[in-house]
């Protein structure tokens, strides 16, 4: 069984911390520095590209760490894989209480007709806090998954 586990876990949270990392290196900047029409366009067409793909890799990523810290032999790796699995988690409940929600909003957007108070409501400086929370949780799980998986070595 964990011949088939630690590879799913460490293929579904790799390319999970990729894709956010990939965020935070090129399509955040972008988003950022766009005018306010563009970056409503912008992100409305980001968001949508990563449904079902993100919640699919986070999902298995944190199911595989806690069936892989219940059937660890040792306690230290244990504890890794339910740490990462909670560390996983944790970047699905910041994308599901705060990025989502922004995103859906995002797309609501006409971006030829923003609403007149759109530079107070401008929700980029606080979906780009967020995004780069879970990219730290994500990575942070990988490396607790590569630690547990080296321990297993």
């Amino acid at each position: 069984m964990l011949e088939l586990l630690v590879p799913v876990v460490l293929l579904a949270n790799g390319l999970a911390a990729g894709v956010l990392v990939g965020t935070q290196l090129g399509g955040w900047p972008l988003l950022e520095s766009l005018p306010p029409a563009g970056y409503v366009s912008a992100h409305a067409f980001f968001s949508t590209r990563f449904d079902p793909f993100m919640p699919v890799c986070f999902v298995a990523a944190a199911v595989g760490d806690v069936v892989l810290g219940v059937l660890a032999d040792r306690a230290v790796t244990a504890v890794l894989f339910l740490t990462a699995a909670l560390l996983t988690l944790g970047s699905v409940v910041v994308s599901l209480v705060k990025n989502v929600p922004l995103n859906r909003w995002i797309r609501t957007l006409d971006p030829d007709r923003l609403p007149a108070d759109f530079a107070e409501r401008d929700p980029r400086r606080r979906w780009g806090g967020w995004n780069r929370a879970r990219t730290a949780l994500a990575v942070l799980a990988l490396l607790f998954n590569c630690v547990a998986v080296g321990l297993l070595l």
